[in-house]
């Protein structure tokens, strides 16, 4: 056992539970290519600035939980806390928006840094996949993003999750309905910190995971009774859109989601096998985030959907996905000549895209075949010096136990053949 662990709240993926993660991955991303979204990848690290105007000041990943750092020339960068404010950076540093087809479409999957309290489902590094679609305020594009979302878990045989869906008004509504709840919660026995942070974001409260702040909630004015005549016509068109999309999804009015980005439109998945941490994914619209960091004006909308916990509400769920064997063919060479032969058997195999393995270092038949087990293969190929004196090789398919001799020229073929 090595000296070293991996740092407090990380992991490692390993095989053969990695496979799982890959699958996850390609499974959130797959309806993002067929709808137009474009692969994107942006640093690890940012200024940090670009979070603080972004993410916002009072926010807890802002003020608690971002590892920032300063280099040794002097630049404050941060570890990326989030996905959204580095999408829109790179774009607008790319001038997509410029190339005259908004919205531009993006999705991306990366690793994500928080410093938080270390529990199931919750990281401080942790992967996420993610999608934005920049430069277009149409109640058609939330939806797609929703029902986007809903697709890649339903393609992974997630059933027993729920949508969560609110508006957050504008800048039109919104400050009437913030000034409300500041003079709500000026009237309530709230810790220090908490009334700082209401003065600071109100909405940030709404969104206090402790009970006794939420008890103290209870009676709080709702957004959705400010919302103006603009965001309650766009909210009830993303509503209808989803419906008639046959998704289903639950108003929560009291939804805010952690972030201060966001506007109009919000929205997250929540899967209750996971107990306190529920939230597999979310996300929303963000109309004003580029110019919050210096760009022109364009209204955006997009999500996160975890791949840790979309893998942990499978695994509650009790979802077997069907993984593909990394390996379709393993080689056991039984002497020198067959080593030489096999190898080119092999390589050979692959060039013609066949996944193929070879059992590596001095191990006689049973212990070969064991690796050959254990490897996953369909079909064994194994050669000694009298197959060879021959010409032949004998191919063993692992499922049925059937052995047969093949020709040495033809085994390639044979195999490309049988796998299809």
């Amino acid at each position: 056992m090595s000296t070293f662990k991996a740092p407090k709240g990380t992991y490692d993926l390993t095989p053969p539970d990695s496979a799982k993660y890959l699958a996850v991955r390609e499974a959130i991303a797959a309806p993002l290519r067929n709808s137009g979204y474009g692969y994107i990848e942006t640093p690890g690290f940012e200024n940090v600035e670009l979070f603080s105007r972004g993410v916002g000041e009072s926010t807890d990943i802002v003020s608690k939980e971002m590892y920032a750092f300063e280099t040794k020339g002097g630049d404050k960068l941060a570890l990326r806390p989030e996905g959204t404010a580095s999408v829109l950076r790179a774009a607008l540093e790319a001038n997509l928006h410029k190339a005259g087809n908004l919205p531009v479409k993006l999705w991306y999957s990366g690793s994500y840094y928080r410093y938080e309290r270390p529990q199931k489902g919750r990281y401080r590094h942790f992967s996420q996949v993610g999608a934005e679609a920049i430069g277009a305020e149409d109640p058609a594009l939330d939806a797609e993003l929703i029902i986007l979302a809903d697709q890649a878990y339903r393609s992974l045989g997630l059933r027993d999750f729920r949508i969560l869906l609110n508006s957050l008004g504008d800048k039109e509504c919104r400050p009437v309905y913030r000034a409300a709840l500041q003079d709500f919660l000026r009237g309530l026995d709230l810790d220090e910190e908490t009334l700082r942070r209401a003065e600071i974001n109100p909405l940030r409260v709404l969104d206090d995971k402790r009970d006794d702040v939420q008890k103290k909630l209870v009676g709080a004015p709702l957004l959705r009774d400010y919302l103006c005549d603009a965001c309650k016509a766009y909210h009830e068109e993303v509503r209808e859109l989803i419906t008639a999309a046959g998704v289903s999804f639950e108003d929560d009015p009291k939804l805010v989601r952690g972030l201060d980005y966001y506007t109009r439109t919000t929205f997250e998945f929540i899967h209750d096998g996971l107990g306190s941490q529920s939230a597999v994914g979310g996300g929303g619209r963000y109309d004003g985030l580029s110019e919050m960091i210096g760009g022109p004006a364009l209204p955006s909308v997009g999500w996160a959907l975890g791949v840790d916990r979309t893998v942990l509400a499978l695994e509650a769920e009790g979802v077997e996905l069907e993984l593909p064997s990394s390996t379709s063919v393993f080689a056991v060479p039984l002497g020198e000549e067959a080593r030489r032969v096999l190898f080119g058997v092999v390589t050979a195999l692959r060039k013609a895209g066949v996944a193929a393995d070879f059992s590596y270092g001095a191990k006689g038949l049973k212990g070969a075949m064991k690796n050959a087990n254990r490897s996953g293969a369909r079909y064994t190929v194994v050669a000694g010096e009298r197959d060879l004196a021959e010409g032949v090789v004998q191919l063993k398919d692992m499922e049925s136990g059937e052995q047969v001799a093949v020709p040495v020229d033809a085994i390639v073929t044979e195999l490309t053949s049988r796998l299809g």
